[in-house]
């Protein structure tokens, strides 16, 4: 197989060791993970170093095997029931104005993981009264029920990734389905919590497809999006087809806002979480 070089414009820079040592010693007093190093991204030092972290919750090994994702795959193990406060206190010593959460799929569950989600966005919430928040959730398989868990809790964005167009999702995406994720989506907007999504480019997708699933996206009641470059986080990962120039990154931004989107966030390293403070009104 060939791999592509980076170009230059995929270089990160360092940022202030003393919050980056202090983040990180905050999540390991607590044993918590964070899809920053699962996920290998690229802005793990920029948003450590501001103080930032999008947590990681119900484990760190995930029941799907998505091609491009490096998180650990398997039988996970049982739910910590003391996660919700451990992530809770956490970001109140990182003294976070506004917080993001994330999770594995747990489809070992009958919840899927959903009673968790509550339980810790109420924690969080209890303990960190004036932060703001944001949740990353799976699809729940699209069912509605375990969805309203989360809406219930009232985060101020629920953001659900479709990472791909259409075509690709079969390949490169396990269990999940492009309808499902729309479709979760949509549901989000009709109880009036802001609904967000983000996708990756350099797997394969054509302009076009790209334009389509903005379409897809505000027709389902999205209005936040961000579009970054998927960088192969192992070589047991799907390789990267190409590397996007940071001017079309900027273009599909231009784009995206033309269309409708309230806010867009892209570029080679936007990531989900990227700047998601920026994306609370």
């Amino acid at each position: 197989m060939t791999y592509l070089k980076k170009p230059e414009w995929l270089r990160t820079k360092l940022y202030s060791e003393s919050k980056f040592s202090h983040v990180s010693q905050v999540i390991k007093d607590h044993g918590l993970h964070t899809i920053c190093t699962s996920g290998r991204c690229p802005n793990q030092s920029e948003c450590w170093s501001k103080g930032t972290a999008t947590l990681m919750i119900a484990g760190d090994i995930c029941t799907r095997a998505c091609k491009f994702c490096n998180t650990i795959t398997g039988r996970p193990l049982p739910l910590d029931a003391d996660e919700p406060r451990k992530v809770a206190e956490s970001i109140r010593l990182m003294k976070l104005r506004h917080a993001v959460i994330t999770s594995v799929d747990r489809d070992d569950l009958k919840d899927h993981g959903a009673g968790h989600w509550a339980e810790t966005i109420r924690m969080v919430k209890k303990l960190n009264p004036e932060t703001t928040l944001e949740v990353l959730i799976p699809d729940f398989i699209g069912r509605e029920e375990l969805i309203d868990m989360v809406i219930n809790e009232q985060p101020n964005i629920i953001s659900h990734n479709l990472e791909t167009v259409r075509r690709l999702t079969p390949e490169i995406r396990t269990r999940a389905k492009y309808d499902v994720s729309l479709k979760v989506l949509q549901y989000i907007a009709s109880k009036g919590i802001v609904a967000k999504t983000g996708i990756m480019l350099g797997l394969g997708e054509t302009e076009e497809e790209v334009l389509q699933l903005m379409d897809d996206a505000l027709a389902h009641g999205c209005s936040i999006i961000t579009i970054g470059q998927y960088m192969q986080p192992s070589r047991n990962n799907v390789a990267v087809t190409e590397y996007i120039h940071p001017d079309k990154f900027a273009e599909y931004k231009e784009i995206a806002l033309k269309k409708g989107f309230r806010q867009a966030e892209s570029g080679p390293f936007v990531r989900s979480s990227y700047c998601a403070e920026k994306h609370v009104l």
